[in-house]
């Protein structure tokens, strides 16, 4: 009796094998508790044409950080000396299979494309930028996904620019003390703001001569406050995050605001915050001192902007 019963559940067990081999998973059902995604968690995808004899060029709005291509029928790259201008064709004529591109920018957008191959693509040179939806809390454009860069922490980068905005709408003058004025030109450390890790320097550049200003580069560095003879220079240069209305050229008889956004970072004893203004191909150098004590009051950004951006 009981080898007819093993004799059976093994019969059994052979005819559930083969019934499983025949019916094959569709991808709906999954071990274990699961619920379905919704079509209002997906994100639509653009529409995309591919040649091998022609190449697209899709232009976005912020510099690009991340790129991912579905197969290897597609190439990818970023345009030779550009951040923003993303070079897209096909890897071999004819490919059959559609295939998706997605990429990722420095201002937290997420843009996802599905491709397929096209013998004379319609559109050959795209422009993402939204002109519908300005990127403010309540008009935000649906690739406006809150990614975060790891280089600004907890914040999100769409935060960070809706800051740098309103510093540079409310043109207030925190500091009075910080700056210099040579040759006609005046280098003006306005205010220090801080949120969630990190500062915010707002620096105006007046011109009051008729010669414009060629901005070379701008160095943000701690240095020694006193440098004994034969002594070896110690430097920490700071590099900004992000930078808001970051001009190149201040024209005769006028001025401009730019905000940088630096990583958060005391000053040492003994040591000092050194800001340079270089001109290109001129003389006009500009550069002042911020110390400890200006620093730790930076103000605290206030909270409706944050309120109004969840």
């Amino acid at each position: 009796m009981k080898q007819f019963l093993l004799m059976l559940a093994i019969v059994a067990g052979s005819f559930t094998s083969v019934s499983a081999q025949e019916t094959p998973t569709t991808g709906d059902l999954f071990g274990g508790l699961t619920r379905p995604l919704t079509f209002n968690r997906m994100i639509p995808p653009y529409a995309l044409e591919v040649t091998f004899s022609k190449t697209v060029h899709i232009i976005f709005p912020s510099a690009i950080r991340y790129v991912d291509l579905g197969s290897s029928d597609l190439l990818a790259a970023k345009a030779d000396g550009t951040e923003n201008v993303l070079r897209v064709k096909a890897a071999l004529q004819n490919f059959s299979r559609e295939s998706n591109l997605s990429v990722i920018t420095e201002d937290g957008s997420y843009y996802t494309f599905n491709v397929k191959y096209a013998d004379e693509p319609v559109k050959l040179n795209v422009e993402m930028t939204d002109f519908i939806h300005d990127g403010e809390a309540v008009n935000r454009p649906n690739n406006a996904l809150d990614i975060y860069m790891q280089e600004l922490g907890s914040e999100s980068p769409l935060l960070v620019n809706l800051i740098m905005k309103s510093i540079h709408k409310n043109d207030k003058r925190e500091i009075k003390h910080i700056g210099s004025k040579r040759f006609g030109i005046q280098y003006l450390l306005k205010g220090i703001y801080s949120h969630n890790g990190l500062l915010y320097f707002h620096l105006q550049l007046k011109n009051s001569s008729n010669v414009p200003f060629d901005v070379d580069y701008i160095t943000i560095k701690i240095v020694d406050k006193k440098v004994a003879k034969r002594t070896a220079i110690q430097e920490q240069v700071i590099l900004p995050l992000r930078a808001f209305n970051n001009v190149t050229v201040i024209s005769g008889k006028s001025n401009e605001r730019m905000i940088f956004t630096l990583p958060k970072f005391t000053i040492p004893d003994g040591k000092q915050l050194l800001v340079e203004l270089n001109e290109k191909e001129g003389g006009r150098h500009q550069s002042f001192v911020v110390e400890n004590a200006d620093l730790v009051r930076a103000q605290v950004i206030s909270l409706p902007v944050c309120k109004a951006y969840r």
